[in-house]
């Protein structure tokens, strides 16, 4: 019996620069004729008036641009999927967070087409995976569309990112923080990564390099931030935040951090916590699970603090914590399936609820420092 393979995936470019996205019609003509561009709203304004213009401007090329309605639901996605149709397009653009990106790659995925994705905000490692996350129209995690192949483009601009506000980029910080931790216990798990084999130790390396660039560019990083300025620092961090940290966690798996990240979508208070900012309290949780040495949870939470996310659930935004909503949590995030089961122990539902108990209260005594 053939034993499941180790894989290592990417996009197949991956360009990080300033002033790229005015190069869009360049991009567009790399891979296409007719684009169908799915835009948050937050730069519709600029891609209408400025992109659109300049790629009707270039012989051959046409395109639609299209405003992202907010969640990345089955329903969004067929939504953009039926204009696609009617607009014939060839290659599909993602401009915007992560969830415009995913809806993206799952319109292209079913267009069967290629895709280009320019992330605005360094919030998550969605732009480089072949991953989209699908979320119910109440906000709650759905489940995860898991795509043949990754983007055939991710162009990060730098300038564009380090004008997001810094809740963005700090939430990216977080997600990140969690590939190297989530891929070492898949590793020793001989789990499943994203694309359904098993982890290789190239991907174990990436994630390692993604944390050794989080410890080595972080302080200098949010003080390019603050003055909303690109620095080497700051370029070296969304290499971290977007393309180590896709790949890493894609190449050698994901554990408990994501699972509980996916339970805490069943909690009201905290729907308009950044994915980034829940995937860091799932972190302390996996941490609590493991044992981890004081040394290392001391490093993980000068990246946290540094980067301005929030350590205990009340910071997050939790008012009331009711322990039959964190029960299901707990129940949520140990479900067949997800990815917990990539966890190196056996982990019950009691062991996470206890272990999220526990992280808040080491959150609430590293706040207090």
């Amino acid at each position: 019996m053939a034993t499941t393979p180790r894989t290592v995936t990417s996009p197949k470019k991956f360009i990080i620069g300033t002033g790229l996205l005015a190069q869009l019609p360049e991009s567009i003509q790399d891979f296409g004729s007719n684009a169908y561009i799915i835009c948050d709203e937050f730069f519709l304004d600029q891609v209408n008036q400025t992109s659109l213009p300049a790629i009707e401007r270039t012989e051959g090329l046409a395109a639609h641009v299209e405003k992202f309605q907010y969640e990345c639901t089955q329903q969004e996605i067929d939504r953009n999927l039926g204009i696609a149709e009617q607009q014939k397009a060839n290659v599909i653009v993602g401009i915007g967070g992560g969830k415009t990106l995913d809806c993206a790659k799952a319109v292209a995925y079913e267009r069967k087409v290629p895709v280009i994705l320019y992330p605005t905000i360094a919030s998550t490692d969605a732009p480089c995976t072949a991953l989209s996350v699908i979320y119910k129209p109440d906000g709650e995690f759905d489940r995860y569309l898991f795509l043949p192949q990754n983007p055939d483009a991710v162009i990060a601009d730098t300038g564009i990112i380090a004008g997001a506000p810094a809740r963005f980029f700090a939430a990216g910080v977080g997600d990140a923080l969690a590939t190297y931790f989530e891929a070492r216990a898949c590793y020793r798990a001989d789990g499943v990564n994203l694309v359904q084999k098993r982890p290789s130790r190239t991907g174990l390396g990436l994630a390692q390099l993604c944390y050794e660039l989080l410890r080595e560019n972080i302080d200098a990083a949010m003080d390019a931030l603050t003055s909303k300025v690109s620095t080497p620092a700051l370029e070296q961090m969304i290499e971290a935040t977007i393309y180590l940290s896709g790949v890493g966690a894609e190449a050698g798996g994901l554990a408990a951090a994501h699972a509980v990240n996916n339970g805490m979508t069943a909690v009201a208070d905290l729907h308009h916590a950044q994915h980034g900012e829940k995937v860091v309290f799932g972190l302390l949780t996996q941490l609590v699970l493991e044992n981890a040495p004081k040394d290392e949870i001391d490093n993980v939470v000068r990246i946290i603090k540094t980067a301005g996310l929030p350590l205990t659930l009340e910071q997050m935004g939790l008012k009331t914590f009711i322990e039959e909503e964190w029960r299901e949590v707990a129940r949520i995030a140990c479900a067949e399936g997800d990815t917990m089961g990539n966890m190196p122990m056996t982990v019950s539902e009691e062991d996470v609820y206890h272990a999220m108990l526990a992280a808040n209260n080491m959150a609430k005594r590293y706040s207090a420092a």
